[in-house]
């Protein structure tokens, strides 16, 4: 019997992790890409394929497969359904990579010097955001399972660098965050455990503030942080309880500071 494939649709950084937890797990991974022979070197020819979302041409390359795990950004409703629907006989379970900037959030939703609201998947979405109505569509029209992921970090993607460079400031504001590695392995169970048009919240169930992640960061490793104001956007904390209650996955990386610590020791730049 042959291995079950998977088609990573767009194998940036998530989707190369992704790539060798699927070889890892026995399965038969072929990723995409604009530019193949440009972005993709660092993987065997015959699992590479060259798919542009804006270029109808090239969807003819994805083949049959069990399940695809789209990563890349739908930000064109258009063009994304268009694929969805050329694509519809030839693929299994779809698996949508979105963003938990989908939820409409305005900076009412805290109360003044209160906590910032937790969120589940029944929170309002922002539907003026073309990559919200090009998800939505896909988890409605094509039953894609849809995973509003928090912000990822892991090797190469140090949040130290992002206290380095100023990028982010010490704020009272909560973040949400999912490990690369976390992340892969929530991608893989999805093809058997998701449930087709759900969406699913994705993190790794602690919301920390800025100003209590800069302040371990100035503690542990000597980063001050930018003396800048910090940011007013408004923050959330991400309830994963429907993620516990249909996957039981047990994070790899529960301890946010210990992995640091590890990609640190790597990756110190």
């Amino acid at each position: 019997m042959a291995q079950p494939t998977i088609v990573i649709l767009g194998a940036g950084y998530t989707g190369k992790v992704l790539y060798q937890h699927a070889l890892a797990a026995g399965l038969s991974p072929l990723a995409t890409s604009r530019n193949s022979l440009l972005h993709l070197t660092d993987l065997p020819p015959a699992h590479r394929l060259q798919v542009d979302l804006a270029l109808p041409h090239t969807w003819e390359t994805i083949p049959e497969a069990d399940f695809l795990v789209w990563c890349v950004p739908a930000n064109d409703p258009d063009s994304a359904l268009a694929f969805a629907n050329a694509v519809q006989g030839r693929i299994g379970r779809l698996l949508v990579l979105g963003s938990t900037s989908a939820y409409a959030l305005n900076p009412s939703d805290t109360p003044a010097g209160g906590e910032d609201p937790w969120i589940d998947e029944t929170w309002p979405l922002d539907f003026t955001n073309p990559r919200v109505q090009a998800e939505e569509q896909l988890r409605t029209e094509h039953r894609a399972i849809v995973f509003r992921v928090a912000g990822i970090y892991g090797p190469g993607r140090n949040p130290l660098n992002w206290i380095r460079d100023g990028r982010v400031r010490p704020s009272p504001r909560h973040v949400n965050l999912i490990h690369v590695e976390d992340l892969a392995a929530l991608c893989l169970l999805a093809r058997e455990q998701g449930i087709p048009g759900e969406a699913y919240n994705i993190s790794d169930g602690t919301p920390r503030t800025w100003a209590a992640i800069c302040q371990e960061a100035e503690r542990r490793w000597k980063i001050a942080p930018s003396p800048l104001p910090p940011s007013t956007k408004a923050g959330k904390r991400l309830s994963i309880a429907k993620l516990q209650q249909a996957f039981h996955y047990q994070s790899r990386f529960p301890d946010f500071f210990e992995a640091l610590s590890q990609i640190n020791a790597s990756y110190p730049q």
